[in-house]
């Protein structure tokens, strides 16, 4: 039984083409049989791990396991995203070459393949596919909107669809590429600008999600702690019961809710942030996704820094603290 088989259909089909656009040489079900077979060893192992340090076993199997196969998720996410990166730095060049070869007395699909050269990887893999499904008898119509359909790039359909276009009415192809090639790199060239110019807004988010959150966050952690060791000591206090006309009593939260809650809190802000910087610094959420564990992992750290730098501040000047 393969194991994608427990996936929706929907989101079987999108992993599955992040793993071939990746440039994974395996199957996907292998793939996916693996990354599995791995995610729950290593749980395993984290989950011993944690029951020799007293914690709960089977919550420490359940949350790595499931933290593993989303971390493998974004690993193949990340790398499908680089590959069409590359193509779409290529593509302009690319079609360069191809409007030069025809311009020299070639037939459009010659041109195509003649087109395909390594310093255009990964892009002539999929050009050279394309080529010889075409030789092998395949529409060049057909065999373009295929070649469309493999690379999940809208600048790279727009310019497939320009060129089936341009057949279809049997215009001059040559001068189409040309015109398209320096489109898309004057377009390229404006979003660099746009980066550059969204950069503060990026620098903002990445800061107030780095360092302010998790400062606000150890620092109302302490302040919990310090109301509940104050007002279980009024509590127990009786001349404070008969003297007053209102009456304390413990706070019934704990410590470690908050910690928890806290961490909880970071690592979905995190992610969510990085999604927001992908999508306003790149124009897509999944260009996000690389900065996910960095922002991850910094938020925690100021966190729990800050949050042993209060603690050991006001227990050793104040003797608030336990």
């Amino acid at each position: 039984m393969k194991i994608s088989v427990i996936l929706p259909a929907r989101a079987r089909a999108k992993y599955f083409k992040n793993i071939k656009e990746a440039g994974i040489k395996i199957s996907p079900d292998e793939y996916l049989s693996r990354s599995v077979i791995y995610g729950l060893f290593f749980s395993i192992v984290i989950g011993i791990i944690f029951h020799f340090i007293g914690n709960n076993i089977f919550i420490a199997f359940f949350i790595s396991s499931v933290v593993l196969q989303i971390i493998s998720y974004f690993w193949v996410s990340l790398k499908a995203s680089s590959q069409v990166h590359k193509m779409e730095n290529a593509f302009p060049d690319f079609i360069q070459l191809m409007a030069s070869n025809l311009r020299s007395g070639m037939t459009i699909d010659r041109a195509f393949l003649l087109s395909a050269r390594p310093e255009f990887e990964p892009l002539d893999k999929e050009v050279l596919l394309t080529g010889k499904e075409i030789a092998l008898g395949k529409e060049i119509v057909h065999a373009f909107n295929d070649l469309s359909k493999r690379i999940s790039s809208e600048k790279i359909s727009k310019i497939i669809f320009l060129i089936i276009s341009g057949l279809k009415a049997g215009g001059n192809i040559s001068t189409l590429l040309e015109s398209a090639s320096q489109n898309m790199r004057e377009k390229e060239f404006l979003e660099k600008r746009a980066a550059s110019n969204v950069l503060m807004y990026v620098i903002f988010i990445f800061i107030a999600v780095g360092f302010g959150a998790p400062f606000l966050f150890a620092l109302s952690s302490i302040l919990v702690e310090i109301l509940a060791g104050l007002t279980s000591q009024l509590a127990l206090t009786p001349t404070t019961q008969t003297n007053l006309p209102f009456s304390f009593s413990s706070i019934e939260i704990s410590t470690k809710f908050i910690i928890y809650f806290s961490v909880l809190f970071l690592i979905t802000i995190s992610f969510i942030s990085s999604l927001l910087i992908g999508l306003v610094n790149k124009g897509s959420e999944r260009e996000g996704l690389k900065y996910v564990l960095p922002l991850i992992a910094i938020s925690l750290a100021v966190f729990f820094v800050i949050r042993i730098f209060l603690y050991n501040f006001l227990s050793s000047s104040f003797d608030i603290l336990p």
